[in-house]
């Protein structure tokens, strides 16, 4: 066939274009333009309503001297750190232990992903009940003896972070598993043999042969991590509502408490535009990682 005679590029898959334009225009409108659209009026002085009045970086210079954003920023790091170590730690261990072809493996799975389908709402309000000094551990424990035993995490504002992060890892943690069990079953069963007629320890095979081999999962999990823990909000307000006090405040509960209840647009508007900038800090890395340094 000729060249000329080879259909244009435009129009192939038509019909697959075209059923994909509403999705294209709710991209661009809802997600670009929302966005674009929150930027911009980061630096105005909106209120009640949205007002093109721009003060420059008044709102962020504000945003970066209020305590209670501050603390939030703490908080956050302080639930990331927790909620991306041990996450990956445990959902790997737990993976590598169901790939050694246990007994009831499907039963274990099943057990360790359920939380996983719960809700931050529900799980927030178990974990809440679990972790009340008047009728959770603390208060079983001390029924069994140990009448010393203290252990109310939500109640104590130097470590409700803490309390809230175990909440996190008892529901995502079986998400985790389940990516890694999915990239340890994907590494070539010779390879396996291999290293056990070489001698190699189970736990060198797994540093240095099976990890790195599964570097694109890894890559894919710490993205998911990493956002959830960027637009964590529902699990904090289920637990213990930002309290003691402000204690364990987020960024995403301080965005809707002055969105919606200080009526402060511009205020809230600047702290969206730095969680988007966090999240472009996840993004753009994973991005180059994935896709750069293809040819």
């Amino acid at each position: 066939m000729s060249k000329s005679a080879r259909p244009n590029l435009l129009f192939r898959n038509l019909n697959a274009k075209v059923a994909s334009i509403p999705m294209i225009l709710t991209a661009m409108v809802v997600f670009v333009g929302g966005t674009v659209w929150t930027v911009l009026y980061s630096f105005t002085n909106s209120k009640l309503l949205p007002r093109l009045n721009f003060v420059g970086l008044d709102q962020y210079y504000r945003l970066w001297a209020a305590p209670r954003w501050l603390i939030s920023i703490e908080n956050l790091l302080i639930y990331g750190a927790i909620s991306l170590v041990f996450s990956l730690v445990i959902g790997f261990l737990l993976a590598a232990l169901l790939d050694q072809k246990i007994r009831f493996e499907d039963t274990f799975r099943t057990i360790f992903l359920y939380p996983f389908a719960l809700s931050f709402i529900v799980t927030g309000l178990v974990w809440q009940w679990l972790l009340n000094p008047d009728f959770g551990i603390q208060h079983v424990v001390r029924d069994l003896g140990w009448t010393s035993f203290s252990f109310d995490p939500l109640y104590n504002s130097s470590i409700v972070i803490y309390g809230i992060s175990i909440a996190a890892l008892w529901q995502g943690t079986g998400l985790i598993m389940c990516l890694m069990l999915a990239g340890l079953r994907g590494i070539d069963e010779d390879i396996w043999k291999a290293a056990r007629v070489d001698g190699i320890p189970m736990w060198k095979t797994y540093l240095f042969i099976v990890i790195p081999m599964m570097r694109p999962v890894f890559i894919t999990t710490l993205v998911i991590i990493a956002s959830g823990i960027v637009k964590v909000y529902d699990l904090v307000v289920a637990q213990t509502s930002g309290g003691p006090g402000i204690a364990s405040e987020v960024p995403a509960k301080y965005v809707y408490d002055y969105m919606f209840f200080a009526q402060n647009l511009g205020q809230g508007f600047a702290a969206s535009t730095m969680m988007l900038l966090s999240v472009v800090i996840v993004i753009v890395p994973w991005a180059h990682l994935e896709f750069g340094r293809r040819k």
